[in-house]
């Protein structure tokens, strides 16, 4: 019997080849070859049982999801996290006994289980952290929402998630009590305070064995978005993209992340702060935690726990070194700076540089990362990385990268700007309930488009330079214009609205807006951004609002924001709201 190439089964193959003599097995399977029924039998049952055993996404496995306990099994006496608000240090014994009492009264109290979302409103406290890792052993999603958003647009983003309880601390109490009906709709519980939630969770006695067997593609986090295109999408981040992350990040440290001692202040209600805490658990690490960002507090931690690494937006940068603590705090132990969230300016590092402090920008998407770029340092002179500032440096090893036509989808030449577009095994699993979005950002072949504006450069490196749509990036959060108009058209005298970004020293940039008026009505810029007070987050309201009597038009009618924001500097010359 003759079997030319593939078109065949192994089992219709054996099925057929009683027959045949033994015969030569040829390796090109393009060429007609006689095969033996007994190899044929042999070869279908290896391929089987290869079938049957190979590791893939959707396998479960008790490792996934327990960050703490594994690491307390290899290293259980090295410190773990530093609570820099109440001067605790925890190993990583201490740390996964709390971790476990949290993770029983989730399950036996509040009969939480796999696949089950629960909501967290926090600051960077340490309860935040035990809860999520508490829910990484049981296989609950953990969705954290910002409390820097407004009341009415928290509360949209839990009808859509439909948790089944939210946790918050202390501090945003009142933020959660004006969440409406949508919060008395939700089981609450409250993380810090002597009499907290939290608390009675650890006066349960540790169990001996907590969790679930869960596979890499199970979801971990849902992450919303900046509302970069309106209204925030909610990102499916699986326990495979936080994995790989780890592994990204501990492969591109020179010396591994058993001897980091990170502060983390980028914030956990974004993916940054948990693409910082577990990846530096997982390596070993110590992580230093503080509820909320203030420069002096910062500067004293990094002094007083020996920091050696930290992460920040520009402004927090520029913060510190307006901080009248910054000359005379001693930051000998800190041997980096990562910078991320959006561009930053040269001048913002300088004062680190002064110091001896390497600086360098990342780069990363919450859909395609979170970690897509790092400047590796390694080697590098503090003039080096002065004059190689605006770079973002390489891809991880892990990632790859094309820079093409936004339009064709053709790679363009070093030095030509072009979309940036990523394609990794840390993709992201599609936005929660939105499959036209999810087929927009992500592409045949594993692609994922970025939206940014990027240029490969002919001395090495890539440099991000710009949104390819209307987003105003400020202070590291997105704020899309389209969002902020339809915002101002819901004031009852307003008949049209225009906004776009105006250069600000310490934000980057900050919204303007021009907006026109019924006929007969009176509005000042004041009473409009009054009126926007309870309706927007504070970093997503313009800073310069103006009544005009025509909102200009580009030939095709659409609003020429181009237009607007050229007229708008010109008349601000040198002045940089």
């Amino acid at each position: 019997m003759l079997y030319a190439g593939r078109k065949r089964t192994l089992n219709d193959c054996s099925a057929v080849a009683g027959k045949t003599r033994m015969s030569e097995v040829d390796a090109d399977v393009d060429k007609t070859v006689v095969l033996h029924r007994g190899i044929l039998l042999e070869l279908r049952d290896t391929m089987n049982h290869r079938a049957h055993t190979t590791v893939s996404d959707d396998l479960p496995m008790d490792w996934v999801g327990d960050w703490a306990g594994r690491r307390r099994a290899l290293t259980p006496h090295r410190l773990a996290v530093i609570d820099a608000d109440n001067d605790r240090h925890f190993d990583y014994v201490t740390l996964d006994t709390r971790v476990k009492r949290v993770a029983a009264w989730l399950r036996d109290e509040a009969g939480l289980g796999k696949g089950d979302v629960v909501a967290l409103i926090s600051g960077n406290r340490l309860e935040a952290v035990e809860l999520a890792l508490a829910c990484g052993k049981l296989g609950i999603v953990v969705a954290p929402v910002s409390h820097r958003l407004a009341p009415r647009e928290a509360a949209a983003l839990l009808a859509r998630l439909a948790p089944q309880c939210l946790f918050h601390d202390a501090a945003s109490a009142d933020f959660v009590a004006r969440l409406g009906a949508q919060r008395e709709a939700i089981p609450r519980f409250c993380l810090d305070g002597p009499d907290s939630d939290h608390a009675r969770m650890l006066l349960a006695p540790e169990p001996q064995r907590i969790g679930e067997a869960l596979a890499l593609s199970d979801t971990a986090l849902i992450v919303h978005t900046g509302g970069s295109t309106g209204l925030p999408k909610l990102c499916q981040i699986s326990h495979r993209q936080m994995v790989w992350n780890a592994i990204e990040l501990l492969v591109a440290a020179p010396d591994g992340l058993g001897g980091r001692r990170e502060l983390v202040l980028f914030p956990l209600f974004h993916i940054g702060g948990w693409n910082t805490v577990l990846p530096v658990l997982y390596g070993g690490g110590c992580v230093v935690l503080q509820a909320g960002f203030d420069p002096a507090a910062t500067l004293a931690a990094i002094a007083r726990y020996g920091v050696n690494h930290l992460g920040a937006v520009e402004a927090m940068l520029q913060a510190m070194t307006s901080a009248p603590e910054f000359g005379d705090t001693d930051l000998s132990s800190l041997a980096g700076i990562t910078t991320a969230g959006a561009p930053c300016a040269e001048a913002s590092m300088a004062p680190f540089f002064a110091r001896g402090i390497p600086v360098s920008q990342s780069y990363g998407l919450t859909e395609a990362g979170p970690s897509n770029f790092i400047h590796g340092r390694d080697g590098q002179s503090i003039a080096s990385l002065r004059g190689d500032y605006a770079s973002v440096g390489s891809s991880f090893f892990h990632c790859d990268y094309r820079i093409v036509d936004p339009v064709s989808g053709d790679e363009v030449d070093i030095g030509t700007p072009g979309e940036l577009r990523l394609r990794s095994p840390h993709s992201f699993d599609g936005y929660l309930d939105d499959a036209t979005a999810t087929a927009e950002r992500m592409l045949p072949g594993g692609w994922v488009r970025s939206g940014d504006l990027a240029v490969e450069r002919p001395e090495g490196g890539v440099q991000v330079i710009g949104r390819l749509d209307n987003v105003i990036v400020s202070g590291g959060e997105n704020v899309a214009a389209e969002e902020l108009e339809a915002a101002l058209r819901e004031h009852p005298a307003v008949t049209g609205a225009l906004v776009f970004g105006l250069p600000h020293d310490r934000w980057g940039e900050r919204p303007a807006a021009w907006v026109t008026r019924h006929p007969g009505t009176a509005i000042t810029p004041s009473g409009i951004a009054e009126w926007l007070s309870g309706r927007l987050a504070g970093f997503k309201r313009p800073t310069l609002i103006r009544v005009v009597e025509a909102l200009p038009l580009t030939g095709a009618g659409k609003l020429n924001r181009r237009a607007a924001k050229d007229q708008q500097m010109q008349e601000l010359p040198g002045d940089k709201p």
